[in-house]
């Protein structure tokens, strides 16, 4: 069995992951480069990140939130996945609150954040499910590009058996020049499925965590069970 990945990942992780029976490639669909902005105070915001770019961005560009919840500024910290709380906690700083997607953590602040004012570090193709939900229920909320994503648009002529994806923004520049007609498809989190659904009538296999443990054990399990 062959399966696509778009995403470079460690050849020695998938093997581990996977064995050696099922033969593995990896493409780039993707890149992202940093944006260079000018910091700013970010006194009386709470934070969101819904990507490792963002994080990594935020840092290269001189932001310094304060974490100390004793101080009158403190800036509270959302953010979307466990490698996004990875790379928060790799420079220094810790999270409020950690949900799957933007979906359920758009959720969470209109039930319970309702006064807070927010500021999202992220791409310039980030989801926009919060820019479109929050200011509909008067909560203040501001947009900060500080990386640029670029969908690649790789042509891939060899055949697979399967292919798996990783964002909504990997799904348009695969779908692009390719088909996904006939291939079993793994989606990494719901938000990703949702975009795969605009292109295709295949089952797709959503991993209920948006992580690579996750994805690897929903590939186990649906090799096993029904390829």
């Amino acid at each position: 069995m062959k399966i696509l990945f778009t995403k470079n990942i460690d050849q020695s992780v998938i093997s581990k992951e996977l064995g050696e029976d099922i033969l593995v490639d990896c493409v780039e669909v993707i890149k992202t480069n940093p944006i260079k902005i000018d910091s700013f105070d970010l006194k009386n915001h709470s934070l969101i990140f819904t990507s490792v770019n963002g994080v990594i961005s935020f840092f290269k560009n001189n932001f310094k939130p304060n974490e100390d919840f004793t101080a009158k500024n403190y800036n509270k910290i959302y953010c979307v996945g466990e490698k996004t709380k990875r790379e928060l906690r790799k420079n220094g700083f810790g999270t409020f609150k950690v949900l799957k997607n933007a979906e359920t953590l758009s959720k969470f602040i209109i039930s319970h954040c309702q006064h807070e004012q927010f500021v999202h570090f992220c791409g310039n193709l980030a989801i926009d499910v919060l820019d479109k939900e929050l200011p509909l229920q008067n909560i203040k909320y501001k947009k900060i590009t500080v990386y640029n994503t670029e969908e690649t648009n790789p042509l891939v002529p060899e055949k697979y058996h399967a292919v798996v994806f990783f964002s909504p923004s990997g799904v348009r520049s695969f779908a692009k020049l390719n088909s996904l007609d006939g291939m079993t498809i793994f989606s990494i989190g719901e938000t990703t499925s949702n975009e795969l659904r605009k292109y295709t009538q295949e089952k797709i296999y959503t991993s209920v965590g948006n992580n690579l443990v996750s994805i690897f054990e929903l590939i186990r399990r649906t090799v096993k069970n029904n390829l």
